[in-house]
């Protein structure tokens, strides 16, 4: 699973590729202070599979990936970006798409844009994002959350959040790979993703129009970064009951890969 990088247009992207079908079956989007590699346990469980090929990229901003060309992107922006990578990748038939915690966000926004190129959309911890909040708590979230990464940096966040990402009996090991992964985030592509979550409004996406594909919205109920009662609302605005992981946390598919890998349809 070595990292990719493709150029078009003066952009790049990076990502992981993993599986052996014909076509790409699935594609996975990360959260905010994560990366491709936040789904490397469903990568290696399909390495040497010939149904699935998935495909985990570094969002803009992140890894290698080019940032995006403005301070305050939105949602769209992010989801456009992910079609004119796959469009370069020359990604044709409909695919299982997966976002977890903001990816959730780009997820939702590309459905939106290109209904018929997604078979399935699965939200994973979603982040509701506070664009229906007032001016004052979008302010205050978005504050709070660079003014951490002014202070301590990638590496000393990492440190401070990577337990708060799990749930308090995960080993040591899933903390120190989560620690790992947040501690690479580059600040310029953090903050412009802070600002999209600052603005972005998950619901909203879901339901201008409702996506005609079947949607599953999962989060293990130790989750302290988006707990049930936030996830359940996104569920809820499409008639659908949220689906529990169990006794996790919010980097769910790090803590429970098995479960994460079957609900996805890698199992």
């Amino acid at each position: 699973m070595n990292p990719r990088i493709i150029h078009s247009e003066g952009q790049s992207i990076q990502y992981v590729c993993s599986g052996k079908a014909a076509t790409v079956t699935h594609v996975l989007l990360h959260g905010i202070g994560s990366g491709m590699m936040s789904w490397s346990n469903q990568l290696e469980h399909v390495k040497g599979s010939k149904k699935h090929q998935v495909l985990a990229w570094n969002a803009p901003g992140y890894g290698s990936s080019t940032k995006l060309g403005m301070d305050t992107p939105k949602a769209e922006d992010y989801a456009l970006r992910m079609w004119q990578w796959l469009d370069f990748m020359s990604v044709k038939t409909p695919v299982v798409l997966v976002g977890h915690s903001l990816g959730c966000l780009m997820a939702a926004s590309a459905t939106r844009l290109n209904a018929s190129r997604v078979s399935q959309l699965i939200l994973l911890s979603p982040a509701k994002g506070y664009g229906a909040a007032s001016k004052d708590i979008r302010e205050q979230k978005l504050n709070a959350r660079l003014d951490n990464l002014i202070e301590h940096g990638p590496i000393g966040m990492a440190k401070l959040r990577a337990h708060a990402m799990l749930s308090n009996h995960a080993p040591e090991s899933m903390r120190l790979k989560v620690q790992e992964i947040m501690s690479q985030v580059d600040p310029t592509g953090y903050t412009q993703a802070a600002q999209m979550l600052a603005h972005a409004d998950l619901c909203w996406e879901l339901t201008h129009p409702k996506p005609s594909c079947q949607v599953v919205v999962a989060s293990g109920h130790l989750d302290q970064i988006t707990p049930p009662e936030d996830c359940a609302p996104v569920a809820h605005v499409l008639g659908l009951n949220l689906i529990d992981l169990g006794p996790v946390g919010h980097a769910c598919a790090i803590e429970t890969p098995r479960k994460v890998s079957s609900l996805i349809g890698l199992g």
